[in-house]
Parts: C-alpha cells; sequence; structure tokens
C-alpha cells in the first residue's frame, strides 16, 4: 500500500477531533474540487432494546491502517475524487462521542457522496475494528462484543 495514503488520509486514534477543522483541511486551497461530503459517525444510547452506557473500540494496528487505505484506492479508482480523509477512534467512547468521520472531495456532488457512502459501507463490513458495548438491561450491566449487521454487509455487497 502507499504509505502517503496512509499518512495523510487515515488516522486511528484516541483522541477525538474536530469536524470544523477536518472539513477546513479538505477545503484548504483546494480550488479545483466543487463537492465536500461527510459522514460522522457518533456513539449512541441504545442498541437492540437495550440501554448502552459506552462503547470500547480495538483494531489491529497496521492491518487497520492497510485495510482502510485499499477502500481508499478503489474508491478512487470508481470515482473522479479529489480528497479523502478518515478518521475512526478507538479506546471507551461514552454516549455522544464522535467515532468515525469520512470525508471527500470531488469536482462534482455525485462522485463526492458515491465515493463517502462506498467508503462507509466498506470501512464497517472489512476494516478490521471491534466493537464491544456496555449495556443496561433490566437494572443488570454487561458487556458484549457486536458482530457486523446483516444489513451492513448486504450494504457493502451491493456494490460488487
Amino acid at each position: 500500500m502507499n504509505n502517503n495514503i496512509e499518512q495523510q488520509e487515515i488516522s486511528i486514534q484516541n483522541e477525538d477531533f474536530s469536524l470544523a477543522e477536518e472539513v477546513a483541511l479538505l477545503e484548504h486551497d483546494n480550488l479545483t474540487d466543487g463537492a465536500v461530503v461527510t459522514f460522522t459517525g457518533r456513539v449512541r444510547n441504545n442498541n437492540n432494546g437495550n440501554i448502552v452506557t459506552t462503547l470500547t473500540l480495538e483494531h489491529y494496528p497496521g492491518m487497520t491502517e492497510k485495510s482502510l487505505a485499499k477502500i481508499i484506492i478503489e474508491a478512487k479508482e470508481r470515482w473522479n475524487i479529489g480528497r479523502v480523509k478518515v478518521i475512526h477512534r478507538i479506546g471507551e467512547l461514552t454516549i455522544g462521542d464522535q467515532i468515525v468521520f469520512v470525508g471527500v472531495t470531488s469536482k462534482h456532488r455525485q462522485d463526492a457522496f458515491a465515493a463517502n457512502e462506498f467508503i462507509m459501507d466498506y470501512l464497517k463490513v472489512s476494516a478490521p475494528f471491534w466493537k464491544k458495548e456496555r449495556i443496561n438491561h433490566n437494572g443488570e450491566t454487561s458487556e458484549n462484543w457486536l458482530d457486523a449487521k446483516t444489513t451492513d454487509t448486504d450494504k457493502a455487497d451491493l456494490w460488487g
């Protein structure tokens, strides 16, 4: 994989990120692209009828970055896109915390929207992240590892 892609376009981090700063970096001195599309995922307070209190994310260092770089390369081959930034947080997150950011620029909105959605869909099913949620169900606290949802796999499969 191109190490340049990994260093400039991919960040796996414990720290939070600023949506405004990430958009500003995508737009800085970018006079060729007219579209900027972003997606930000956050920790919600519920899942499958349970009250979620925290979400812990782990990953396989090195393999995760290579997997994300491969997804970005494929997006660049499919669509006419400019800049791409993917940030994924790891560690213990609380309700409302940002988990993931995907930003894509392009000359036209159709390519930016499609590439952004493609990157997010494949990230959900093929990047080696593991999620463990702490839940409260009927007053009992427990933890469980989350599997990829069938709906996420089906969505990624639609891209062919």
